[in-house]
C-alpha cells in the first residue's frame, strides 16, 4: 500500500535507488540533516517512497520524496 505517492512513481523510486546505490546528498529539511554533500548508500526505498540511505557520516536519515533532494553518483 502507498500513502500518496502513484504506484508507477514507486515503482520508477524502487527501480532507480535499489540497494547500494551511492547518492549525495543536495537537500534535506532536517535539523539533524547532514550537511548538502554528504555521501551515502542506498540501503532501501519504503512504500511511501522515502529513500533510506547509510550516509558516510554515520547519519541514517532517509530522504523524503518531495520534500528532500539527492543524486546518483555515477
Amino acid at each position: 500500500m502507498s500513502f500518496g505517492i502513484s504506484p508507477s512513481l514507486l515503482k520508477h523510486l524502487k527501480e532507480t535507488y535499489k540497494k547500494g546505490t551511492r547518492v549525495r546528498l543536495d537537500y534535506m529539511e532536517d535539523p539533524q540533516a547532514p550537511p548538502a554533500g554528504t555521501k551515502g548508500t542506498v540501503y532501501f526505498v519504503d512504500d511511501i517512497g522515502s529513500i533510506h540511505v547509510h550516509w558516510d557520516n554515520g547519519s541514517s536519515l532517509a530522504v523524503i520524496y518531495g520534500e528532500d533532494s539527492c543524486s546518483i553518483i555515477h
